[in-house]
This record gives C-alpha cells, sequence and structure tokens, in this order.
C-alpha cells in the first residue's frame, strides 16, 4: 500500500471513529455534527461519507442521518478499541492524558496486531 493509500485509510477510520463516538453521545449523526466534532470543512465531510459510502461502511437515510453498516461498527469499534487501550496504556505510564489521546490517535493505525495484542494484555493485567 503506497504512502497516500495509507493515510486515506487512515482518514477514512478516523471518520468511522467519529461517527461511532457521535452515535453513542447523540444518537443521531449528520455531516455536519461529523464537520464541528473532527474541525473540518463541510465539502471534506461530504467528501469522506462519499467514500465511506462506496466502501458500504456507511448509510444515509432520506433525511440526512448517518449510520454505521455492520462492517463499518466493526472498524469503528476497532479503532476506537485501538485508541482506548493505546491511551489508556500510556496514562498508566505517566503520560498525561491528553498527550495520551493525541498519541494514542497517531499510533492505533500502525502499530502491529503483534503489539498491539501486547499492550492490550497489559492494561488488562493491570486493570484487574
Amino acid at each position: 500500500m503506497s504512502y497516500i493509500q495509507h493515510r486515506a485509510e487512515e482518514s477514512l477510520e478516523d471518520y468511522l471513529e467519529t461517527i461511532l463516538l457521535l452515535q453513542k453521545r447523540m444518537g443521531q449523526v449528520r455531516s455536519i455534527d461529523i464537520a464541528r466534532e473532527m474541525n473540518f470543512t463541510k465539502p471534506s465531510v461530504s467528501v469522506a461519507m462519499k467514500n465511506l459510502r462506496e466502501k458500504a461502511y456507511i448509510t444515509v437515510s432520506e433525511n440526512g442521518s448517518i449510520l454505521l453498516t455492520e462492517s463499518g461498527r466493526k472498524r469503528a469499534e476497532s479503532v476506537l478499541e485501538r485508541h482506548t487501550i493505546l491511551s489508556d496504556w500510556l496514562v498508566s505510564i505517566g503520560v498525561s492524558r491528553q498527550t495520551a489521546l493525541e498519541d494514542a490517535c497517531k499510533v492505533e493505525h500502525d502499530l502491529s496486531e503483534e503489539s498491539f495484542e501486547a499492550i492490550k494484555n497489559t492494561v488488562r493485567r493491570r486493570q484487574s
């Protein structure tokens, strides 16, 4: 995968994660909600929503509500889990909450499954 393709996938994952979080917080999600949450322009969000629809990660209702499909929800939940585990781990080793959240967002897309599973197991052991 080229660098540009990789970054495009990261961007789509960020959108999916944002949609999931907004659905949990607000119930119904529209493009304007995503634009506000991510501090992006409406045209940028529109392009991303078109890409997510084409990949069958979302559907858009007649009233403009954005809904995750089953595959979209699974991918969003996977990204959210990575983000949550990584940020919790960083906080547990002394990183400030804000820095941990920012760094987790940078790392969540690139970390190997092996490394993520090791971190996840470490965090879960510490929590129990």
